[in-house]
């Protein structure tokens, strides 16, 4: 059987460096207090029609829809968003008492697209959402929790870009500047293009095939349509970001894919050479009526998702992959009677319930063959069981580094490993 298309396995050897991102997505999380949120991998595809909006690329070319049985439709989610807000609404969050509510989550997401590098088609993202503040400053804490993410890792070579997309008056006003912008050389861009123009015009700008189109460079720009309620906010959340001491580049062109999006809109990428194409690591925005389309009440919203692939290849490019230690405390290395196995496995499980990581041969290797076994394991120490040491209740206990050989009772054989393994910390 073949591995699926754009789908990788996660190996011993390489999920360590998962692990070690996801616990630190975690333990910043909770810096922020941000609380974790856990939602079905597959939602009613009406969901992500009505949230992440008909004219995506995710909607019209991305989704995986699974077979329809009845009346139901259902989805692999292909983002996060919409299925925190579903839940937000579901099970009526607005109505808790700490507000604004904060949340993150890590887990897969799901696009039907071309497998190119950083991009898969089971993909794996940490996202986080507020919802129930319009304050300007929660916008520039989300921003600075993401850049407080890749900094934690000891990136260095980013770039925050950031846009206004206003609010829906002034989207309208942009909107109708960008349908008579793009009008008359509409027979000259894509197909996607034609059609996005009378759906969502704005969506024109993010398109890949025509972005070198001379009309791209003199379009309208959305911070000229801003009226003064959405200039005001936008300056009020860059006024934050300079507070927090984070630089900014303003990129009146940044649109995000998704139709949910209104006044803050930003990305965080790579500026380390030979990072590849795509530098986009982070992206994000603020979503205010995204949870009345969902049938809640009005409630705003901000938030961004991080894709946990783009990130190890960023860690990887800046040579700050985290070192994995692979490395085991004890093996016991065992040859005799049946007493001897016996004394084995209870030693075994004592060291474990110590807090020792500790294994032993299973293949009836020889004293020879289960030392190789130690050595491959990085055992820190051996433990050595053969007749003679059952019987006189010792076992014999090796410092795998410096070669020294101790006797110890059987007894304290755990207690010995847990101090000395303390010593060395200290």
């Amino acid at each position: 059987m073949k591995l699926p298309r754009g789908t990788f396995d996660v190996l011993p050897g390489t999920v360590e460096r998962w692990q070690y991102i996801e616990n630190q997505l975690r333990e910043i999380s909770k810096r922020y207090n941000y609380k974790e949120i856990r939602t079905p991998i597959f939602e009613e595809t009406e969901l992500f029609k009505r949230g992440v909006g008909e004219t995506t690329d995710i909607v019209q070319k991305e989704m995986f829809m699974l077979e329809k049985r009845g009346k139901e439709q259902f989805t692999l989610r292909p983002e996060g968003t919409a299925a925190v807000v579903r839940s937000f609404v579901t099970n009526k969050l607005y109505g808790s008492p700490n507000q604004p509510v904060k949340l993150f989550y890590i887990g897969p997401m799901f696009r039907y697209e071309r497998p190119q590098a950083g991009r898969f088609r089971q993909l794996h993202q940490y996202g986080v959402e507020a919802l129930g503040s319009e304050e300007p400053a929660i916008d520039a804490e989300v921003i600075s929790l993401a850049m407080s993410i890749y900094r934690s890792f000891g990136l260095k070579k980013l770039k925050l870009v950031i846009n206004s997309l206003g609010d829906s008056e002034s989207r309208a006003a942009h909107r109708e500047a960008l349908v008579n912008h793009f009008k008359p050389v509409a027979h000259e861009l894509c197909q996607d293009c034609q059609n996005r123009l009378e759906a969502n015009p704005l969506r024109v700008l993010d398109c890949k095939v025509d972005r070198n189109h001379p009309s791209m460079a003199t379009a309208p720009s959305i911070l000229d349509f801003l009226n003064p309620a959405s200039k005001d906010y936008f300056d009020q959340v860059l006024l934050h970001l300079d507070a927090l001491g984070i630089e900014y580049v303003i990129d009146p062109t940044l649109v995000r894919g998704l139709d949910y999006y209104n006044h803050t809109s930003f990305e965080i990428m790579s500026e380390a050479e030979g990072f590849g194409a795509i530098t986009t690591l982070c992206g994000g925005g603020r979503y205010n009526g995204l949870v009345e389309q969902i049938g809640g009440p009005a409630t705003p919203g901000i938030g961004f998702g991080i894709g946990i692939e783009r990130l190890l290849m960023a860690l990887e490019n800046e040579a700050v992959l985290p070192e994995i230690d692979e490395s085991i405390d004890v093996f016991i290395v065992a040859q005799g009677n049946d007493e001897v196995e016996k004394t084995a496995t209870r030693l075994l499980q004592l060291m474990r319930l110590e807090g020792l990581v500790a294994d032993r041969d299973y293949l009836g290797r020889k004293f020879k063959g289960q030392f190789k076994a130690a050595d491959r394991m990085k055992a820190r120490f051996t433990v050595i069981l053969g007749d003679e040491e059952v019987e006189r209740g010792a076992a014999a206990l090796k410092d795998m580094s410096t070669g020294e050989q101790i006797d110890v009772p059987l007894s304290a054989v755990a207690d010995t490993i847990v101090a000395k393994l303390k010593e060395e910390v200290q």
